[in-house]
């Protein structure tokens, strides 16, 4: 329980199983509601050769259901951008920088520490901290992942986990809205609401862990989808899939509120590494507002 805001994973699994299906060209039916209509029209196929069916799953087809090759972790904030007297800098923790493999100890205190600057006090928001330029107790410095932009890169901050969420949640965006009359053209009496959300440039991380298709069948049939003309026949594969829907996350976005600009996210890479069993696992971070 860290108190700080996350997408949780199966908003992710839903919106990219969405994106993948249209530039699969398996939109609609095989993209959102898994049962046909009284009609019977749309529902997933539950084929063993359907991309999208075979990689995120379905509840129930022809052979019953399926659980789907790629599974989706809640993606989290590593990098949260904070003004201050000196500009803008990205705020991390120990608990956020573990998730990409920094074992940091928490023994930071209540100060911020920075690599490069000065030795003044950094205010962050209305928090003013001591500024340190070294982690204590021998812990080195973590290396971020070459695609996040060298702007933010150079400007990361480190506080305890403590300080992290207190930070985070005392700078959230906060907007406004009011409910417009269509009659009068002026705003309705008493329908003005304010909602948070994490601000533009947040880096978020999650992961994707991809199975072997080799190890499962659907409907008691080999998986025999494709990808680009080659059979999903291993995690790689899989995980092709799941980056088709790419493009559409940075454009449609994910989440409501998508004609305010809200939910864009760009997926700046997917760094494939062996986990337990042999199964890749996709890093992606995102540089847009949720």
């Amino acid at each position: 329980m860290t108190r700080v805001p996350k997408v949780p994973g199966s908003s992710l699994a839903g919106v990219c199983r969405a994106y993948a299906a249209m530039a699969l060209n398996k939109y609609p039916d095989c993209a959102g509601q898994g049962q046909p209509d009284q009609a019977g029209k749309g529902g997933h196929c539950g084929q063993a050769d359907c991309p999208i069916c075979t990689v995120f799953g379905f509840a129930r087809g022809p052979g019953g259901g399926f659980a789907g090759l790629a599974a989706f972790s809640d993606a989290h904030v590593l990098l949260f951008p904070v003004a201050t007297r000196q500009g803008p800098v990205w705020v991390s923790c120990p608990d956020a920088l573990r998730r990409i493999g920094h074992d940091i100890a928490d023994n930071l205190g209540d100060a911020v520490y920075q690599q490069s600057g000065g030795a003044q006090p950094l205010n962050l928001g209305w928090l003013l901290l001591e500024r340190k330029n070294t982690l204590p107790g021998g812990n080195t410095w973590p290396t971020l992942n070459k695609n996040i932009p060298q702007h933010i890169v150079d400007r990361v901050v480190i506080v305890s986990d403590k300080l992290f969420a207190h930070i985070v949640n005392s700078n959230l965006e906060v907007r406004t809205s009011v409910s417009i009359n269509p009659e009068t053209g002026a705003a309705e009496e008493g329908a003005l609401f304010s909602y948070e959300a994490l601000p533009r440039a947040t880096v978020l991380v999650w992961d994707v862990v991809c199975k072997n298709p080799q190890h499962f069948q659907v409907g008691g049939r080999k998986v025999s989808a494709e990808i680009n003309g080659q059979t999903i026949d291993a995690p790689a594969k899989v995980l092709e899939v799941v980056k088709a829907a790419d493009p559409y996350l940075e454009h449609l976005g994910i989440g409501g509120m998508g004609t305010r600009g809200m939910g864009r996210l760009r997926v700046i890479d997917h760094e494939a590494q062996a986990s337990a069993g042999g199964q890749p696992a996709a890093a992606e971070a995102s540089t847009g507002g949720a």
